[in-house]
C-alpha cells in the first residue's frame, strides 16, 4: 500500500494546514519492523524521537540519550524506506553548544543515519541554530511548550502555556522559528487554546501532542498507543492496543508448552 503512495517530503508538508489539508499523523519509531508497520498503516510522520531514552533504553529522563544512540535508531528506522517522512530528534547537549555543534550533529544524522529532517526543542532562543541548520540544508521542525529535554529547568513536566503573558510568548517563538525556516512545529503539553492560537499565528503546520484538537496534526510515542511498557499513561493518551499483555500471554504460553514438553513437536523439527 505505501509503495503506490508518493513521498513525503518536509517541503511539501510545509503548508500542509487544516481545514483545505487533512489532518498530519506523527508517529515515534524506533526500528526496523516498527517504521514498515506504521508506514503500511499510513501515517505521514516517523518521529525518531529522543523518547527512545525512556520508553526503550530504560533511562528515567531524555537527557543521557547520546548521539550515537539517535544515530543507530534513527539509520534502523530510515532503512525501513518508507514513504513516511523520518524526522531526526537532536538530543539534549548535541545543538545547544553552538551553531557549528548542531550543523555538525544535524549532518550527521542526513549523512549518516538517512534522515530526512531533523527536530529540535526550544523557542526564540533557538533561532540562530535553527538558520544555520536550515542554511546547511537540512529541513528543521520545531517544538514548542512542554519541552522534555527542559525537564530540570521546568521542575518536571508541566503543562506550559498557562496565562496570557505564556501564551504571547509560545505565539512570539512559533513566528520566529517560522520565520527562520522551520517547515513545522511540534506543541506539547499546551492548553487547547493556546495551541489553537499558535496555530492560527503561522503558516507552517502544527503537531499537537497533549495540545487539544485544533492543531494541524497529532502525534503519540508509539509505546503509548499500543500499551506496551509504562504504567503512567498520561491523559492525552488513547491506547489502542494492549501489547503488554499480548506478550506476556505469548511468553507465558511458551513457558508452559516448553514445561510440559509440548514445545517442540514434530512438526517444529528438522528430520535426519
Amino acid at each position: 500500500m505505501s509503495a503506490a503512495r508518493k513521498r513525503l517530503t518536509a517541503a511539501g508538508l510545509r503548508g500542509h494546514k487544516r481545514p483545505m489539508a487533512e489532518p498530519l499523523v506523527m508517529l515515534t519509531a524506533y526500528d526496523f519492523p516498527t517504521a514498515r508497520a506504521l508506514d503500511a498503516a499510513g501515517v505521514d510522520i516517523l518521529l525518531v524521537g529522543d523518547s527512545v531514552g525512556m520508553v526503550v533504553l530504560g533511562y528515567d529522563t531524555t537527557l543521557p540519550v547520546t548521539m550515537e544512540e539517535m544515530l543507530h535508531h534513527v539509520g534502523a528506522v530510515a532503512r525501513a524506506k518508507t514513504r513516511a517522512l523520518v524526522v531526526a530528534d537532536m538530543p539534549w547537549m548535541s545543538y545547544h553548544t553552538g551553531v557549528d555543534d548542531a550543523v555538525r550533529n544535524a549532518g550527521r544524522f542526513i549523512k549518516e543515519a538517512g534522515a530526512d529532517a531533523v527536530k529540535l526543542e526550544g523557542g526564540i532562543e533557538r533561532v540562530p541554530v535553527v538558520l544555520a541548520v536550515v542554511a546547511a540544508e537540512i529541513p528543521v521542525m520545531g517544538h514548542l511548550g512542554l519541552t522534555p529535554q527542559s525537564v530540570l529547568r521546568f521542575g518536571g513536566y508541566r503543562v506550559q502555556g498557562r496565562g496570557e503573558a505564556a501564551v504571547e510568548a509560545l505565539v512570539e517563538s512559533a513566528r520566529a522559528l517560522e520565520q527562520a525556516g522551520c517547515f513545522s512545529l511540534v506543541l506539547e503539553g499546551i492548553p487547547a487554546p493556546a495551541a489553537a492560537a499558535i496555530t492560527a499565528a503561522v503558516s507552517i503546520p502544527t503537531i499537537g501532542i497533549g495540545a487539544g484538537p485544533d492543531t494541524d496534526g497529532q502525534v503519540l510515542v508509539i509505546h503509548d498507543l499500543i500499551g506496551f511498557g509504562g504504567e503512567h499513561v498520561p491523559r492525552f493518551v488513547r491506547r489502542y492496543a494492549d501489547m503488554t499483555g499480548t506478550v506476556i500471554d505469548a511468553a507465558q504460553r511458551f513457558v508452559l508448552d516448553v514445561r510440559a514438553g509440548r514445545y517442540p513437536e514434530p512438526s517444529e523439527t528438522y528430520p535426519e
